[in-house]
């Protein structure tokens, strides 16, 4: 029996609508960045320790503004620090969907294969005809094993 891991049909509605959503995605996220693999590298990095150290001294900042210099923009520092929070939820929730967008392309990747793959078996069993030949033909190129020549004894 042929393998069946996903059964999907997008009707041209759904289609139409998913294409808008990620329009909309596209348009209301369009100050995102994207940084080259150099940039990723030399950047400082904040990871769990240093977030609470960072959170505490823009606390602490926002108590005493006095301490600061004209030039640095405490401000700026407490919007990051907003956008980051509610950049983080999306941000899971999109590679939830991403990671089901891959597992799905995968399955009906494999579900396709698996049975085009019974088909051959079938055709290169039972079926003649040009069509078929072609079929087996194709198939053979990519998955059949070609056997590879013996020698011939040495006298």
């Amino acid at each position: 029996m042929t393998q069946n891991l996903i059964s999907m049909v997008f009707s041209t509605d759904d289609l139409a609508a998913i294409d808008a959503a990620v329009a909309t995605l596209e348009e209301k996220l369009a100050r995102l960045v994207e940084l080259s693999i150099d940039e990723r590298r030399e950047l400082n990095k904040m990871g769990d320790k240093s977030e609470a150290a960072c959170r505490q001294t823009l606390v602490v900042l926002a108590q005493n503004p006095q301490i600061l210099p004209p030039n640095f923009d405490l401000a700026e520092a407490q919007r990051d620090l907003v956008a980051l929070d509610q950049l983080r939820p999306l941000a899971v929730r999109i590679r939830q969907l991403a990671n089901k967008i891959d597992d799905s392309e995968m399955a009906l990747g494999s579900d396709i294969l698996s049975s085009a793959l019974e088909g051959y078996a079938l055709a290169k069993a039972v079926g003649k005809g040009a069509a078929l030949d072609a079929m087996r033909e194709s198939m053979a190129q990519r998955y059949g094993h070609r056997r590879k020549a013996s020698k011939a004894p040495v006298s």
